[in-house]
């Protein structure tokens, strides 16, 4: 499996907003399957799609 971010968001936001989870769903509601994950290394939000390799088990 593979993951392509499609945006990366600093963690340390204003209290209250949710910038990545905002992105994330308006991609969902385009009809992306877009989630996301935290990368603890650049303490960032990262918003992702899952793509499967052809072939590999899921």
């Amino acid at each position: 499996m593979r993951r392509t971010v499609l945006e990366r968001f600093p963690a340390g936001g204003p209290r209250g907003s949710w910038p990545a989870e905002e992105f994330a769903r308006e991609r969902r509601d385009e009809g992306v399957p877009a989630e996301v994950v935290m990368d603890l290394e650049s303490d960032a939000f990262l918003v992702v799609v899952r793509q499967y390799a052809p072939g590999a088990v899921h």
